[in-house]
């Protein structure tokens, strides 16, 4: 890995992030506060939010097992993704590579920042060779991207490849692990400490059944963190958000519950769905989704929708022609969604 001094934006090196009032007064008692231009009307919401998630991140270490230092919290994955842009990528100059297809907001994010973005197809089993991916990457790349599970596929990435990459690369591995509650492979989040140049990103939006809220981690050495939480937008994470994220940190063994239920009901569905006469290959899948290639995509897509049913057509993704992509719900969506299968 080069150093960080060398993966960072020179302007964000020397950056000198927002003082917020909150933090001038960290660790003292306080039961006065004239110091922010709030309104002192309408308890608690006049306050403005812990800038830094204290309270959720202490709950976050104990569930995922990551010290606090070693997270920053975002409006969602897509602000972490974004900030992992804005930290390292200089406009116009640094590339990122990422496998194809994947999640669509890396590209645009990198779109947004005028990155440029460097695909790397997937092959026929879905999965990545290190190899081509760092054949993509040139002295400007600054970022590998990849999901795993990924998103549209479902599949695992190969944990040999990703290793490859982290050994090989010099610049930041990001593994985004939104979908890491479904299977029970070993997590990236729990190998931190092997590699400097990794970050991990998850989400309280899948399992957790809170995508509401609005609540992203990422996770990385405390050099990489210091540098999100310099970048950061001060009071990025909302009061509300916090609340409810910790209210349902208190949950895990109902969100363990609802995870294995979903699990079930996968692996209940795919079966099922192998025998409609639509059906032409379920693919494989270690995520609370599945993609399906059909008989006409699209055709069986309008029908859904004419009946009310909504999946994610994927017929225009590289390497997902006549695919649809979809989540399982509880076991009376299935099975109102294959009943109107098996009538199509």
């Amino acid at each position: 890995m080069r150093p960080l001094s060398e993966l960072v934006r020179p302007n964000i090196w020397s950056l000198a992030p927002y003082s917020c009032a909150r933090d001038e007064f960290k660790g003292r008692e306080a039961h006065v506060f004239l110091d922010a231009n709030e309104s002192p009307y309408n308890s608690p919401y006049n306050r403005y939010p812990d800038p830094l998630q204290e309270k959720v991140k202490e709950k976050l270490s104990r569930v995922k097992g990551v010290p606090v230092e070693n997270m920053c919290l975002g409006n969602g994955s897509d602000e972490t993704i974004d900030l992992v842009y804005r930290c390292f990528c200089r406009p116009g100059v640094d590339n990122v590579v990422a496998m194809e297809p994947t999640y669509g907001m890396y590209k645009v994010c990198a779109d947004i920042n005028d990155v440029e973005y460097r695909k790397v197809l997937l092959d026929d089993n879905f999965q990545i060779s290190a190899n081509a991916l760092l054949a993509a990457c040139d002295a400007n790349t600054k970022v590998i991207w990849i999901c795993s599970p990924n998103n549209p596929t479902g599949n695992l990435v190969n944990a040999q490849a990703i290793d490859a990459l982290l050994k090989a690369f010099d610049g930041i591995v990001v593994v985004d692990e939104a979908y890491s509650d479904f299977n029970k492979a070993r997590t990236w989040r729990s190998q931190l400490s092997a590699y400097p140049n990794l970050i991990v990103l998850n989400t309280m939006s899948k399992a957790w059944g809170c995508a509401a809220i609005r609540l992203g981690m990422a996770f990385a050495s405390k050099d990489i963190i210091d540098i999100f939480n310099k970048v950061k937008y001060p009071y990025n994470v909302n009061e509300l958000t916090q609340k409810m994220a910790l209210k349902r940190l208190d949950d895990a063994f109902e969100v363990e519950k609802w995870t294995r239920t979903i699990v079930n009901e996968r692996d209940r569905m795919i079966p099922a769905f192998r025998m409609l006469p639509i059906h032409e290959k379920v693919y494989p899948t270690d995520a609370n989704f599945f993609l399906a290639k059909v008989t006409d995509a699209q055709k069986i897509y309008n029908y859904l929708i004419d009946n009310g049913i909504v999946v994610r057509n994927r017929t225009n993704v590289q390497l997902c022609h006549n695919c649809l992509r979809i989540t399982v719900g509880s076991k009376q969506e299935n099975n109102e969604l294959l009943a109107a299968l098996r009538q199509y």
